[in-house]
Formats: structure tokens, C-alpha cells, sequence
């Protein structure tokens, strides 16, 4: 699990849109195992191994949790039905609720099928951009243990986040951004631990 964290307007979500390829990179280059998909049109990303999942707008409310998944897996040419049980054993929560419409589902259930919508292309790098935006306490250890689950099944996670101190403690490495730049690059329990991060970025316990 990588994060990124940092301020509102640090640039955090524009990166995430630029890999997923949204928007055109000014400079730099997009890398996935090795090879060069910088401007990649996203639906020819997705079937190179990159799934996105914004934060807002990220189910279709009308369709039920069942036909959500299975446009998540439209670019699968068989394998739809075994797709979707694996997935529904990763997030069970969704299994109990495969015919209902999404628009029924809690926040944080949404949540979950927005991630496992984007799950069912089997992607080498899934791409969460604020996750747990708007959740409850008990909703957001919810959404960090399906996170967990899902780098445990071997998909790399880039994941957003304006939590800092949680996603610092979560994260195998991370940056901090800020005014559009990397300021801090390092193990995010690592970075927690730094004064000048917990200072300008993460802020104190008291």
C-alpha cells in the first residue's frame, strides 16, 4: 500500500486522476511494470492492469449491487460469475445484498462496492482516492480492513487520503505533497514519526 497524503489542493487527487489517465501529465511518466502508458486513454488502462475509484459518484445508485459488479467487469472476456463470488467473499457484506439497488446501501457500503467494482477487472494497481470521505469511525475501520484484504490478495493500493495520521500507519510507503510537489517521501510509520511532518501535516494529539 502506497498513500498520499497532504493538504486540500496539495495535488493528491489530480494524481491519481493524471495515472488513471483523466488528465494528460504536463511532464513526467506513467509506469506500470516497467512499460510506459503515460496519456493512455483510461478504458485501454483498465485493461492494462490500472483501476480507478473516485471519491464522489462512484456507484450507479439505480442499478442493484449485482449489476454494478458486473459493468466493473465489462472488459472480461469469461471468468464474470467466478469474478463476482470471489469478490462477494473479499467484501461479504455485498453478497448479502446482491440484489438490492445501490442507492439502498449505507455510506460506507457504497464505498465498498466502488472498490470492488473496481476489483473485478483483477487490476495490478487499484487507485482509492479518499476512501473513507464522510464515514463513520466504525464505517472508516471497515473500509481499512477490506483495503488491507485487498493488498493481501496481491493488488498493489495507491491510496488518497486527508486522514494523514491513520493512512501514514497503514501505509507500506508514502508521500507528502504540497503545493503540487513532493515535499516527504518515506515508510508512512516512519513519516508519523517525523516532527516536521506530525507538525505541518498530520497535527498533535492533545
Amino acid at each position: 500500500m502506497t498513500a498520499v497524503v497532504g493538504p486540500n489542493g496539495a495535488g493528491k487527487s489530480t494524481l491519481l486522476k493524471a495515472i488513471a489517465g483523466l488528465i494528460r501529465p504536463a511532464a513526467g511518466r506513467v509506469l506500470l511494470n516497467g512499460s510506459d502508458v503515460t496519456g493512455l486513454a483510461p478504458e485501454k488502462l483498465i485493461r492494462e492492469g490500472i483501476a480507478y475509484v473516485p471519491q464522489a459518484h462512484n456507484v450507479f445508485p439505480t442499478l442493484t449491487v449485482r449489476e454494478n459488479l458486473e459493468v466493473g467487469g465489462y472488459t472480461r472476456a469469461a471468468g464474470l460469475r467466478d469474478r463476482i463470488e470471489f469478490i462477494t467473499t473479499m467484501f461479504p457484506d455485498l453478497g448479502a445484498a446482491m440484489k438490492r439497488p445501490a442507492r439502498t446501501l449505507s455510506g460506507g457500503q457504497r464505498n465498498m462496492l466502488a472498490m470492488a467494482r473496481g476489483l473485478m477487472v483483477d487490476p495490478a494497481v487499484l487507485l482509492l482516492d479518499e476512501p473513507s470521505t464522510g464515514l463513520s469511525p466504525r464505517f472508516i475501520a471497515t473500509v481499512w480492513e477490506h483495503i488491507r484484504a485487498v493488498c493481501r490478495s496481491g493488488v498493489a493500493v495507491v491510496v488518497v487520503e486527508q486522514n494523514t495520521r491513520q493512512t501514514l500507519a497503514q501505509a507500506a510507503w508514502a508521500y507528502v505533497m504540497a503545493l503540487g510537489a513532493t515535499r516527504l517521501a518515506g515508510p508512512g510509520p516512519d513519516l508519523l514519526r517525523d516532527e516536521e511532518v506530525v507538525d505541518l501535516y498530520v497535527g498533535r494529539l492533545t
